[in-house]
């Protein structure tokens, strides 16, 4: 019987070569929940950016079933260089040491090979991706790439090149397919984003030693505070002084918060910063009422927010401001407001929502195992199917 292309031979796995914008080791995420969860006969080549200040791989290390690797390459436009990269020259020669490291690591791993799989998520290697050999391409579009950076009209090409030849795009909502625009014979597919559910809803016993000397009620927010809309939640602050209100996450602007000082002055608002991931659901399994005061933006609407289930699988009451419609698939267990008034004036209707276990079985629907086996069932089909 023969394997089907891009079989690497060994006991029904394929070889997958993934370009990250993220570095593996400095923020779990999308990616990482995913590939973490693919069989393990699967060969898997994680290609991840240089950042400065931060630990690089330049030796491949093992990550699981996943080998990563440091190529350098870019991620984002470098500040005051836009008209500069805008120079074909400039970038190829900017990308060339990137070019020969791939070249180097994809033969010495043995990831070179013409049968294998390539999946993106750093839009800067799209045009570099789609000229490699290989029996199945797919874009993993978990965000608006575009929308994170100045997207230049030849960032916009690159995409563009990589998508043309790709056969299988996942999107994690109907705003960003929209945006995306693919040709009409390629497969897209629904693939939200999730949670890693026992982690979140196991009762943890310790108290962070924050929140235990806090008054109570506690309406928390845990996650990247660059995409909270700031005003919304000093209003929130204002209106219930009586309540702590909560900041757990870090801020990647090095000036969100001198921006955000009157926020920050309120005597009831407390940031605890960045935590480790391991210890986070004993912050929000605290909250009161987890708060979800994103952004009301064209980039957030595109969006499919993991806290949105890490709250619920937590069991918490949740309120939300509809930003995006990922919420409108979650109204029966959380609640959801249409504006900034009427966010404000729902906390205490929110925190009195009791429908705990309606909000963890919603979440567990939504865990990142069921998520990697349909990603890992829609690469094999296209595989099987043949298509270029």
């Amino acid at each position: 019987m023969s394997l089907p292309s891009g079989h690497n031979g060994a006991g029904g796995g394929f070889t997958l070569l993934w370009f990250s914008e993220i570095q593996w080791d400095f923020l779990s995420t999308r990616k990482q929940r995913l590939l973490r969860r693919f069989p393990p006969e699967w060969r898997i080549l994680f290609v991840e950016p240089l950042a400065l200040g931060r630990k690089q791989h330049w030796l491949p290390v093992q990550r699981g079933n996943v080998t990563v690797v440091t190529v350098p390459w870019l991620k984002e436009v470098p500040a005051g260089m836009v008209q500069l990269f805008d120079s074909a020259p400039v970038r190829w020669l900017a990308c060339l040491a990137g070019r020969l490291i791939l070249g180097f690591w994809t033969r010495a791993l043995g990831y070179a090979s013409p049968e294998r799989v390539i999946g993106l998520s750093n839009i800067f290697w799209g045009s570099v991706a789609a000229t490699m050999p290989c029996r199945l391409r797919f874009y993993d579009a978990n965000d608006d790439h575009l929308g994170f950076t100045r997207a230049p009209g030849w960032l916009r090409d690159s995409l563009r090149s990589y998508l043309d030849v790709s056969a299988l795009l996942f999107y994690v909502s109907p705003e960003l397919l929209d945006k995306l625009r693919p040709a009409k014979e390629v497969r897209c597919v629904e693939l939200g984003n999730g949670v890693e559910f026992e982690h979140f809803a196991r009762l943890r016993q310790e108290l962070p030693d924050m929140l235990a000397a806090l008054p109570k009620p506690i309406l928390g927010y845990a996650g990247a505070l660059d995409w909270i809309d700031a005003g919304l939640v000093e209003e929130v602050a204002k209106a219930w002084p009586h309540c702590s209100v909560v900041l757990v996450g870090p801020a990647y602007a090095r000036d969100w918060k001198e921006r955000h000082a009157s926020l920050l002055a309120l005597p009831n608002v407390h940031c605890a910063g960045k935590v480790d991931y391991e210890v986070l659901p004993a912050w929000v399994q605290r909250f009161d009422l987890a708060l979800m005061p994103l952004e009301r933006s064209d980039l957030k609407r595109a969006s499919h927010p993991n806290k949105l289930y890490e709250y619920a699988a937590a069991g918490v009451p949740v309120l939300a401001i509809d930003y995006c419609s990922a919420l409108d698939r979650a109204r029966q267990v959380v609640t959801v407001a249409s504006s900034e008034d009427e966010f404000v004036r729902l906390v205490p209707q929110a925190m009195a929502d009791t429908r705990r276990e309606d909000r963890q079985a919603f979440a567990r629907e939504h865990g990142w195992d069921a998520l990697a086996a349909a990603m890992v069932r829609e690469i094999r089909q296209s595989l099987d199917q043949g298509r270029p």
